[in-house]
């Protein structure tokens, strides 16, 4: 192996490459959440989210060398292929490229990716080690996602509940990494199961109501895009007007990206529709994905099957992702995630994701 691909390759190592397969979809299921269809803004998010989190990849390991030289002496830093202020600089710089992206998308964006930044270097450098750093972790994701709803919209409250899904996931798999040199106890690897199974539930389950931010992907709107609102009649009569009326003057008229929507009384999801469909299809993806690794690790704690159960859970982020799209309305978006998937495994089989 030359010089140099033998370097592309430790660097790919400590970026974790075949992670970032998962950073999209947190950006992508924010703006469903939100309400919004993706647009130039979504993608500066994106960018933003992946220099950020490989900032995290790179300090991770900085921080990291001296524990790292006596339990995984592979790894790029201790094994000397990679030079620790290498690794410093390049989280640095990454941190600085993301900030300013989300700078680029506008002012929303920068007040969410400025914490986030934060939380990640908090969590390398303080809290990894501590009762503090799964929940520091989980929050780090769950901002990630309010990023893409911010960037897209300027808005946040909408993607707030699929944040905390999607944070609930990741604080499962940070609890079950903290043990994945050493071993341990199957309590980890079960509380994640568990956890895999209530969100996999809540994910397939679609509460009947008046949901009132609909993606506009949905094929909602009117001949020009615009946002139009049904009247006060058909509301009231439950029914819905072939042609919805014209949002009454001098209200606010909400534009094509975020268009607001206030549907009948009796949801559609109450029944079978290809919505809810896609959607449990892919709750159940992200059950097994996720299950089965920890499944075995709950048999046998050993550092081996642990490991295995926290690269499950990584690769499990991409369905969740595409199912809390497919549960906001974004069935397209969902199936752009969900296309992720097999690129991460097939990149994955040649750098480690942990």
């Amino acid at each position: 192996m030359s010089r140099s691909r033998s370097r592309s390759r430790a660097w790919a190592e400590l970026l974790r490459l075949p992670a970032l397969f998962t950073v999209p979809g947190d950006a992508l299921s924010g703006a469903a959440a939100a309400g919004a269809r993706p647009n130039s803004r979504t993608l500066l998010a994106i960018g933003s989210s992946l220099c950020l989190y490989e900032a995290g990849m790179a300090l991770n390991d900085w921080a990291d060398r001296a524990e790292d030289a006596a339990e995984r002496p592979h790894r790029p830093l201790p094994s000397g292929r990679v030079h620790p202020a290498a690794a410093f600089t390049a989280a640095c710089a990454l941190t600085g490229a993301g900030l300013a992206l989300a700078a680029r998308a506008g002012r929303p964006a920068l007040t969410v990716a400025a914490p986030l930044a934060a939380t990640v270097w908090a969590y390398d450098l303080a809290l990894k080690h501590t009762p503090c750093g799964p929940a520091a972790m989980a929050t780090a994701r769950a901002l990630d996602l309010v990023l893409g709803a911010a960037a897209t919209t300027g808005r946040t409250r909408g993607a707030l509940p699929s944040a905390a899904l999607l944070g609930t996931h990741t604080l499962a798999v940070t609890v079950v990494s903290r043990q994945e040199t050493k071993g341990g106890s199957p309590l980890a690897p079960l509380a994640a199961l568990t956890t895999t199974a209530l969100l996999s539930r809540l994910l397939a389950h679609r509460p009947t109501g008046v949901p009132l931010d609909r993606p506009s992907d949905t094929g909602l709107g009117d001949a020009d895009g615009e946002a139009t609102v049904p009247s006060r009649r058909s509301v009231m009569s439950g029914s819905l007007p072939a042609i919805a009326e014209p949002a009454a003057a001098g209200r606010e008229r909400p534009g094509p990206a975020h268009a607001r929507w206030i549907t009948p009384l009796r949801s559609a999801d109450s029944d079978w529709s290809p919505r809810r469909a896609l959607t449990t299809a892919l709750a159940a993806t992200y059950a097994a994905t996720a299950a089965r690794p920890y499944f075995h690790a709950t048999l046998n704690p050993s550092p081996p099957l642990t490991q295995r159960a926290v690269g499950g859970g990584i690769r499990a982020t991409i369905p969740l992702q595409a199912a809390l799209s497919a549960r906001s309305g974004a069935g397209l978006t969902a199936l752009l995630i969900a296309g992720l998937a097999p690129l991460g495994r097939r990149f994955g089989r040649k750098v480690s994701v942990t």
